[in-house]
């Protein structure tokens, strides 16, 4: 997908006068180039001006202003890109691409953010398809893909150097404002007419946003006794860790059943949020001929931050390495790379709160030492509420504080302890192998003299991928039987697409292209991908266009194949090969939920025993119906309309609609399997009144997270327009505005992923590289509006936001020097992107760039 592919068919004349603006060419929406004018789906691209105009400190971090995307902030250093709704903090719908080379992280299923991807420096521009390109790519993009092209070395040597330097966290009372710097360079050379190298390196140092969300997940789980708010025994705020449903217990205490928590820590007491990442790459590009290069390309990066998926994560010494090996011909293109990823000392926050509280003391025992001192407080006069207070004062005494040599030391113990019911340690080394291949077959066969015709366009390609799991015995297990549990796991998919065009019509205004692809995937049948596109151009500047498609998301490693020991809560992949037997013989923790509520109920404000309880509300546990994973679905109709309009073609008008159907989300739900007293799970003829006994207690329990598909029909609906102004003067100017709208759900389960857009969002921009002398800026505003966030870690509203991005440049010829004066939310006003994640501030910088 490298922009040196084939040459782009000359757009037809019409008298105009050619510009930039209808010179543009794409490469993402259909894998060969075309004007982006004419492109069958939306797309898209971030050119080198506008990179160079944009205000926000990074070209990572202009995408948040594209039209129809949605960037959502876990970390300072990790940033995730979707488009179109459903979107989470480990997006496994969107893929990114770098030249065409997938960086994603292979455990994940999807990417760090950029870790692994080009610095400022070497960025020649963004392509992004907000909407699936399955069809195409295959590789899960089923909401969208971004693809990065970079500087190729023949055409842009020479050395570039760029220093930020920055401060963030003004005004932030938790912490006071940080500095933040990034260094990085670029060197490329031409040795010989046939030979070119680069290489690049980046090093970014800076202190992480912070998440302190205090909303009491669990407001009502005292309801029945009165103790709401700060009275609650059992509050579990958003951004504290070890006081999760599965750190709660039920004690009797005073004839009462009450729910209480164990105590957990803050976010900011089990995390570093001193964060740093240093990234390179080195490329080595050779001409077999003037149009065929054989490139090899070696990225690596070693980075900390934190990173989000079901719980929060901080990422130390973690570390991805690539090697790619890419040829472009104008007939043919290959590429086959290989990524290596090891989690490095990271660990999972909840799970060391957790840890920490149990290592100090255990569960039962803080629990006796709560009730015997609730027993005494309450004897000695105290009033409930406050009897509880000192209750958890005194089971606390002697616990660890943050910020001590003991916590601290406990901390590094935990973090090397690879079973998170006991440790924190994320340990994973995962692989992925990937060939593709594709080749012109029309253009092959015209220049074969073989008779195909000039109007016709055919376009085949075939992908392997195989992905190598080395099983820690924890996180990830080899399940195969008659397999050493500890032996490489691997999983694997091939596939292949064949692509036929037509142009039609006089002056070829109506252009057609059908697309099949097909999957075969481990442990699935052979899927099939359809699209259909039509493009009609009554005039070079006016331009309609049509698709239909499909697009498949295979389960990822941790979905599929999960082993998690997680806060006494086993989390296991959703293939029959991982979880057989569980789906058949449990229970929805929701109605578990609901049928422990109801005998607490019916025992403090019914006078019923609990026996007498269990019995009356017995019925309300419901058996799990879900089953084995599926490949998740999606079919897609799009209509769009792209213009360049007014003399000389100054302004681009891009809109869009599209409508969507979901089927099979892959998601989690919670299931308990009853077991009896030595652990064992009750035989398959057990009465109800057995299971519902057993599943009234925590030891009657063994807990699962199960990966399954949601039983759900979504559809959902949306549309953009967006338009770019080549104003005299050399001013750019920019509006955008889309619109995301969850339409319906049939047969809704809830256990679909949450929509997680804002209905509305809108960006506005204006820039100009020379506005006087050597002096230029960027401005660009977005807003959007209120949504409705739904995550495994927290549901809710996230706030309406606005922010403002602002830069003013300088420019030196001799020396060749660039000067930028710019910050991001320059008003700083506080916001998070999605609950339980991170406050984001300003983030104010001077960044000074020689020789780009």
């Amino acid at each position: 997908m490298s922009v040196a592919q084939q040459n782009p068919r000359p757009l037809r004349q019409s008298g105009l006068a050619d510009t930039t603006r209808l010179g543009e060419v794409v490469v993402a929406a259909s894998k060969v180039e075309e004007s982006i004018l004419q492109s069958p789906v939306t797309v898209e691209k971030l050119t080198a001006r506008q990179l160079r105009l944009t205000p926000a400190p990074s070209f990572f971090e202009a995408i948040e202003h594209v039209k129809g995307v949605q960037v959502i902030t876990p970390s300072l250093g990790f940033k995730v890109i979707n488009a179109r709704g459903f979107t989470n903090t480990t997006n496994v719908r969107f893929v990114q691409l770098v030249d065409g080379i997938d960086n994603q992280a292979p455990h994940i299923g999807g990417p760090i953010g950029n870790v692994l991807g080009p610095s400022d420096l070497d960025i020649q521009a963004v392509e992004i398809v907000p909407g699936t390109a399955a069809a195409l790519y295959g590789l899960n993009a089923i909401n969208g893909l971004a693809n990065f092209s970079t500087r190729n070395p023949f055409r842009s040597a020479g050395l570039s150097v760029q220093q930020k330097v920055g401060v963030n966290h003004v005004n932030d009372p938790s912490t006071g404002a940080h500095i933040f710097s990034e260094t990085s360079g670029r060197y490329a050379r031409t040795l010989s007419p046939k030979l070119a190298f680069k290489v690049n390196g980046t090093y970014l140092r800076g202190y992480d946003w912070v998440a302190r969300d205090p909303t009491d997940i669990n407001p009502t789980g005292n309801a029945t006794t009165g103790l709401l708010g700060a009275d609650n025994p059992a509050r579990d705020p958003v951004s504290s860790y070890g006081n999760e449903s599965s750190n709660r217990s039920n004690l009797t205490l005073g004839g009462k059943t009450y729910q209480v928590a164990r105590t957990g820590y803050r976010e900011p007491d089990v995390v570093n949020y001193q964060l740093q990442t240093l990234k390179y790459d080195a490329a080595l590009h050779y001409k077999l001929t003037p149009t065929t290069e054989l490139a090899y390309t070696y990225r690596g990066a070693n980075f900390d931050n934190v990173y989000q998926r079901s719980n929060r994560f901080q990422l130390d010494n973690y570390h991805l390495q690539q090697h790619a090996l890419q040829l472009t011909t104008p007939l043919v293109q290959a590429r086959a790379y290989f990524t290596r990823e090891n989690t490095g000392r990271s660990y999972n926050l909840r799970s060391m709160a957790e840890n920490l509280d149990r290592s100090f003391k255990p569960d039962a025992r803080w629990n006796q030492d709560y009730t015997a001192a609730w027993n005494a407080a309450t004897q000695s006069g105290q009033a409930v509420a406050q009897a509880h207070a000192t209750a958890r004062t005194a089971a606390d005494a002697g616990r660890l504080q943050p910020g001590t040599p003991a916590f601290e030391q406990r901390r590094r113990e935990l973090a090397d302890i690879n079973n998170w019911d006991q440790g924190a340690a994320l340990r994973v080394q995962a692989e992925l192998l990937h060939a593709e291949g594709q080749v012109n077959i029309g253009e092959a066969l015209r220049r074969g003299k073989k008779g195909l015709p000039a109007w016709a366009d055919l376009l085949a390609g075939l992908d392997h991928r195989t992905y190598f799991i080395q099983p820690d015995g924890n996180y990830f297990i080899n399940p195969e039987k008659g397999e050493d549990p500890s032996s490489t796991l691997t999983y694997g998919k091939t596939g292949g697409f064949v692509q036929a065009g037509a142009r039609l019509l006089p002056g070829e205004k109506l252009r057609l292209t059908a697309t099949l692809r097909a999957d075969k995937n481990d442990y699935f049948a052979v899927r099939f991908n359809p699209r259909l596109t039509a493009v009609y151009s009554p005039t070079q500047r006016h331009n309609f266009r049509l698709s239909y498609q499909s697009g498949y998301r295979f389960p990822s490693l941790f979905e599929g194949f999960s082993n998690v020991n997680s806060g006494q809560v086993k989390r296991i992949g959703g293939l029959r090969v991982m979880s057989e037997g569980v789906f058949e013989n449990s229970y929805l923790r929701s109605s578990i939920d609901a049928f422990s509520a109801a005998v607490t109920r019916d025992v403090n404000t019914n006078g019923l025993s609990r026996s007498q309880a269990i019995a009356r509300n017995q019925g309300l546990l419901v058996k799990n119906p879900y089953t084995y994973l599926r490949p998740e679905h999606i079919k897609s109709l799009e209509l769009g309309y792209k213009a360049a309009l007014l003399p000389g073609a100054r302004l681009l008008a891009d809109v869009d609609f599209y409508y969507n159907t979901y089927r099979d989300f892959i998601a989690q739900v919670e299931a308990y399997v009853p077991v009896n007293a030595a652990g064992q799970p009750l035989p398959a003829g057990a009465d109800l009144g057995t299971i519902a006994t057993a599943l009234s207690t925590r030891t009657g329990q063994a807990r699962y997270r199960l990966w399954t598909n949601s039983q759900s029909q979504v559809y959902n609906y949306g549309g953009s327009l967006g338009l770019r102004y080549d104003v005299a003067g050399g001013y750019l100017a920019g509006a955008s505005v889309t619109y995301a709208r969850l339409d319906r759900t049939e047969s809704g389960d809830g256990l679909e992923d949450g929509f997680n857009t804002p209905r509305w969002a809108y960006n506005l921009s204006l820039g100009n590289e020379e506005v006087v002398k050597h002096f230029g800026f960027g401005v660009n505003f977005r807003w959007q509006a209120r949504y409705f966030s739904q995550t495994f870690l927290v549901s809710g509203s996230v706030p309406a936001y606005a922010t403002l991005d602002a830069q003013a440049s300088y420019r030196l010829l001799t020396p060749n020097l660039r000067f930028k004066l710019g910050a991001s939310n320059l008003l700083n006003r506080y916001y998070v992107s999605y609950l339980g994640g991170p406050s984001v501030g300003g983030l104010y910088y001077l960044q000074v760039t020689y020789g780009l």
